[in-house]
């Protein structure tokens, strides 16, 4: 992929970290104080701090969900010393390694490797987009939407929209731009020879 394809669309990571018993106070106020710090720089579209649900099977599990507009600007932020000063005052209230996953919509439909052609127009991103996120939404209220109406409003989407974020990223988008590859990426009109 050209940095220039991988510095546009919006960049969503989840981070999941392990809170050591008695220092989720701590850990809270760090992780707030590291969106404030993210807060300033450009392209932040911004972030959630996920407590563990008070029937969870593991109450030290707390997920972070932030985003920012490129994959350039998330670098700046990641290379940035005011997130190493962050992640030095959460390191304090963690246990073992944290886990981050990045995705987002750019990189669903990247021309396949060693190729010279150009993203497919974003009328066909967006079909084909439409194509995956609407029966995984479907799919993912009938599984769990009994289950799940007791829940606050806001944790039941964000619960929700990452389950969509990750089974598009790793299982539905794949396969549809496989299948589509063709109308996606039509063949070059042959070229007369000289």
């Amino acid at each position: 992929m050209s940095t220039a394809e991988q510095t546009k669309g919006a960049v969503t990571v989840l981070i999941t970290r392990h809170v050591t018993p008695g220092h989720e106070a701590a850990f809270e106020q760090a992780s707030h104080g590291m969106t404030a710090a993210a807060r300033a720089f450009p392209g932040y579209l911004g972030g959630q701090l996920v407590r563990p649900q008070d029937d969870s099977t593991d109450a030290t599990l707390y997920n972070v969900v932030f985003a920012f507009d490129t994959a350039a600007h998330l670098q700046v932020w990641q290379e940035s010393p005011a997130r190493a000063l962050a992640l030095a005052a959460i390191a304090p209230h963690i246990e073992g390694q944290s886990v981050r996953q990045v995705s987002g919509l750019g990189h669903w439909f990247a021309a396949p490797t060693g190729s010279k052609q150009a993203p497919p127009p974003r009328w066909k991103v967006a079909v084909v987009t439409w194509l995956g996120i609407c029966p995984t939404v479907y799919l993912l209220f009938a599984l769990l939407g009994e289950l799940l109406a007791p829940w606050p409003l806001l944790p039941r989407v964000m619960l929700l929209t990452s389950l969509v974020v990750v089974t598009m990223t790793w299982l539905v988008a794949p396969q549809l731009t496989q299948l589509l590859k063709p109308w996606l990426y039509p063949a070059a009109p042959a070229t007369p020879s000289e």
